[in-house]
This record gives structure tokens, sequence and C-alpha cells, in this order.
């Protein structure tokens, strides 16, 4: 399986993704799941994915030389795109160009046409910009009020980018709650796995060396995965205990409803509970 997450907050962009992949449960390799797109002062952008492992690197594949027809006499690239929305349309054409060619036959097999991407970066003369590419080939953009997108197995690693980001949050603090939320993904779910890879862009750098692949012994993730569990625990022991005692209680548990009744007891057969 896959996990993948991207952030935008308004001093630049992180992006992470693990690189495990299987196809049963004694079938698991490692693929990367990230591209990064640079042209130093011109452009830079990263490509996440998820999915069919196939159909994603032919997507990767095709990206590279795929051509939207536009209104001038030339065709617009990834490489030539004057903005990223332009960009993330070429990367739509892809996804569904590469379905017109493999989609019959995945049908007559009976596998379903499964790619979800994430794009994201900056083209120069406009802002940092960063999409949600589905694998019909369109694609929504993140927002200030949602400034981040995952894909794969999103749920564990939800909770602390939606208590914790905000477009506000510094680059540094950003790329630390990318890593936390890989950490939770990779100590709940087993289909995500090491190396993990993490790029982060400054708001108008157009060129990004802040690039590392993150095995079991790098130093800082150690750390985090260490620290991350023990904090965790600090703070759950330190919450009070549930008390059933409203009086003795600083925060008591048991007080009405204002809207609700409490749920009733089922004693004897015939009792209905509608």
């Amino acid at each position: 399986m896959t996990y993948c997450v991207a952030l935008k907050v308004g001093a630049g962009m992180v992006f992470a993704s693990d690189s495990r992949t299987n196809a049963g449960f004694d079938q698991i390799s490692t693929f990367r799941k990230m591209v990064v797109y640079e042209r130093p002062g011109d452009r830079f952008m990263v490509l996440l994915s998820s999915g069919n492992l196939s159909i994603s690197q032919s997507v990767r594949e095709i990206l590279q030389v795929e051509r939207v027809p536009g209104p001038g006499a030339e065709a617009t690239t990834i490489w030539n795109a004057t903005s990223m929305f332009d960009a993330a349309r070429v990367l739509g054409q892809a996804v569904r160009h590469v379905y017109d060619l493999d989609g019959p036959s995945l049908r007559a097999a009976g596998i379903d046409y499964g790619c979800t991407l994430i794009f994201g970066g900056q083209i120069a003369g406009e802002a940092m910009r960063l999409f949600l590419v589905y694998s019909t080939g369109n694609f929504i953009e993140a927002t200030a009020e949602t400034c981040y997108f995952q894909i794969g197995e999103s749920k564990y690693g939800k909770p602390v980018l939606d208590r914790m980001l905000v477009p506000s949050t510094p680059l540094a603090d950003a790329a630390k709650c990318a890593l936390v939320s890989i950490d939770s993904t990779l100590k709940s779910n087993l289909s995500v796995g090491l190396p993990i890879d993490l790029v982060v862009y400054r708001e108008g750098a157009l060129h990004s060396d802040d690039m590392v692949c993150i095995d079991e012994d790098n130093p800082y993730f150690s750390m985090i995965r260490e620290s991350w569990g023990q904090r965790l625990r600090e703070a759950f022991e330190s919450i009070d205990n549930p008390s059933w005692d409203a009086g003795a209680a600083r925060y008591p548990l048991e007080v009405p409803s204002r809207r609700y009744d409490v749920l009733t007891k089922i004693t004897d057969p015939g009792e209905k509970m509608i």
C-alpha cells in the first residue's frame, strides 16, 4: 500500500512518501513514489503517486512527453506551462491517456483502474500551488482552509495534520508534522514502510536541495518515533480519569445531556427498542 502527504504553508511546501508496495502478504517490494521535476530559476514540481503501480509508472513516463494542444502554435507540457494549473492539466491528460491505452484490458481482467496523485510546486511568476489529481484526470486545489493532501493509507496520519497545521505554520514545523504523520501511519499499518522520501521546498526558491531518503538508521526520524510516542503517553497520563461521582470530580462525566436521554436497558424478551 502507500502513504503520501504534501503540505503547503506560507513559507513553503513539504512532500513525503513511503516506498512499500505489496501484492499480497508475501509479495512486498520497495518502489519510490515521488518524482521531482526541477529547472532551477524557472520551475520546481513534485509528483506523488498511489494506487496501481503499473498505472502510476505509466503516467509518470508519459507525463515527460505529454502535450496539451492550446490556442497557440506550441502545445503545453509540464516544461513550458506558464502556471501550475496548466501543468496539472497536462498531468490530468496523461492520466486519461494511460486509461485509454490500458483501461479496456484492465476491465477485461477485472482490475480497477486506480491511480491517485498529488502534484505541487511553483512556476516562476506565480505562487506555490498544490493539487490532488483523481484517476479520471480531474483535480482539486489546496486552499488556506485545507492546506494539505494525503493519498493512500491516510487515516492514521490525519489527526496530527488537522490539529497542528495552518497556513502560518513555520516550514520546519510543517516538515516535523509530516514526519509525525508518517510515523503514526507506520505504527498502525504494516502496508506502509520505510524508506521515506522527504522534500522541503522554500517559497520562491524555484529549486530545492533539501531532500533526504529516511531509513531505519536515520537519527532524526528515530528521535521522532521515540519522543512522539513518549510525549503522547505523558499527555495521556496527565488527563484526569473519568469519574462517576459528579460531586467529587473536577470534570464530571455523568451529567444529563440537554438533548438526548440516557440509553435504555432491555430487561425482558418482550420489550422493544422502538
